[in-house]
């Protein structure tokens, strides 16, 4: 079973871009977006053979989420329990073996000026998280906006402590997957360096690698014998992050 998952920095833009051509040749069984900066209608997208799943923020042009899912979900929730909709975020699909949860996670902003509420949205997903995984197993993948180790990004040294390399959102994935969930790709890769998911569009930061690994496929601890590839697909163009890529044996 193919997942895919692609921050497209705005949906409509990438659109222009040749999104249906990667859409088409990648051909995953689930395909997540992150930051679709549309509300409802926008894009005219339509795959055949694929169930359509949006969560819109409140805000124009701002965050929210996709899925294109090959199976119809026996259901289809926005947000975390009422909390964290308003932005468009999560969107979790439940289906017989497992659920998947694709997450803009909220970026901490310059001097960490939103950190307080990043704090409050990691440990609501956290709970939230092991709430489902008490159920049935779970996918969770997105935009998760931090990198976790020194190896996840190009230039750690003088970006600690700023925003997507602090200390406390560190801590909160540290705190995540010790609650009994896989990083997926540091899994099969443990020390795999210069491959990340995201440049910034500042400084020729993509020409020349100088990125970060913050976007995920994290699972549940009991499927990590069933992950047979993790892939980060760095040639793909089109926004400023690329897409990440899970096969799992179910």
């Amino acid at each position: 079973m193919r997942f895919i998952s692609w921050n497209v920095n705005g949906f409509r833009a990438v659109l222009k871009k040749g999104f249906e051509d990667y859409f088409n040749l990648a051909d995953g069984d689930f395909f997540c977006l992150q930051e679709t900066k549309m509300q409802e209608g926008q894009a005219d997208f339509h795959p055949e053979g694929y169930y359509e799943y949006y969560s819109y923020a409140e805000k124009k042009g701002y965050s929210g989420t996709a899925v294109f899912a090959k199976r119809e979900a026996l259901s289809f929730t926005t947000g975390i329990h009422g909390k964290h909709n308003d932005e468009g975020r999560v969107i979790t699909l439940e289906y017989p073996e497992f659920y998947l949860v694709c997450c803009y996670v909220p970026n901490a902003q310059p001097e960490l000026k939103r950190i307080d509420y990043r704090m409050e949205f990691e440990d609501d997903m956290r709970e939230y998280l092991n709430e489902l995984d008490s159920k049935k197993p779970v996918v969770y993948c997105g935009d998760l906006n931090v990198a976790h180790e020194e190896i996840d990004l190009k230039n750690p040294g003088p970006n600690r402590g700023k925003a997507g390399f602090s200390d406390q959102e560190r801590g909160k994935m540290t705190e995540l997957l010790g609650s009994g969930f896989t990083d997926t790709f540091r899994k099969l890769h443990p020390d795999e360096t210069g491959v990340y998911s995201w440049w910034s569009y500042r400084f020729n930061a993509r020409a020349n690698n100088a990125g970060w690994r913050i976007d995920y496929f994290i699972v549940s601890e009991r499927l990590t014998n069933k992950i047979h590839r993790a892939s980060i697909e760095t040639q793909v163009l089109g926004s400023d992050h690329c897409p990440v890529v899970l096969e799992l044996d179910l």
